[in-house]
């Protein structure tokens, strides 16, 4: 399982599609938001629909691991300063999202950022793609190279907004098909070439 990082850094809106689905302008620059490392539960562990949301979505999302400190490089170093890509899962209590204009707690739950065990480095970030399944029905799919920013730029950005530490998580954002999830159901976060991650969903 990954360790408790010092943050998980989550980029909002990173697909055009997905985008579409939300609603809303596209962001001009990254929309870079927080989740808690508490929220975080290894593959089979279950993802808990808490009593305080009625309307709890899966993302699927390819996600890295920080190798390096990393403040202020460019889009090379940054690149360098990676351990790996993993499997992750920004689950998130739509219906706060939608009445709260900051997203901590949507996003926030304890059990909503489910991450695989396996970091694989030495992956070229533009043969990338991320597979989301509910109970083995294809919901999500998406490329690497059809992010509206790049993991190179995306890396570089945030870390010169933050200083990125050693075993720090980034989430690089869903495609579209995002949707509710249910007490039995079972979701999957495919990344070929990484692993799947695989979570069941129960009620609190």
């Amino acid at each position: 399982m990954i360790h408790q990082p010092s943050k998980i850094v989550c980029v909002g809106k990173n697909y055009l599609d997905h985008a579409k689905e939300m609603g809303g302008d596209l962001p001009p620059e990254p929309l870079l938001f927080l989740k808690p490392s508490s929220a975080i539960i290894a593959p089979g562990q279950p993802i808990v629909l808490p009593r305080l949301s009625t309307h709890v979505e899966h993302e699927a999302e390819i996600g890295i691991v920080i190798k390096d400190r990393l403040r202020k490089v460019s889009e090379a170093e940054a690149m360098r300063g990676i351990a790996g890509f993993v499997c992750l899962n920004d689950v998130t209590a739509r219906d706060w999202q939608k009445r709260e204009s900051q997203w901590a707690r949507a996003k926030g739950f304890d059990t909503f950022c489910p991450v695989g065990d396996s970091v694989v480095a030495g992956l070229d970030w533009r043969d990338l793609e991320v597979i989301g399944r509910v109970n083995g029905q294809v919901r999500q799919h998406g490329r690497a190279r059809d992010m509206l920013f790049e993991i190179p730029f995306l890396l570089s950005h945030i870390s010169h907004v933050m200083t990125l530490e050693p075993g720090d998580l980034i989430a690089t954002g869903t495609p579209a098909g995002v949707g509710r999830l249910n007490p039995g159901d079972t979701v999957e976060v495919e990344i070929p070439g990484v692993g799947v991650l695989r979570n069941p969903v129960v009620a609190e």
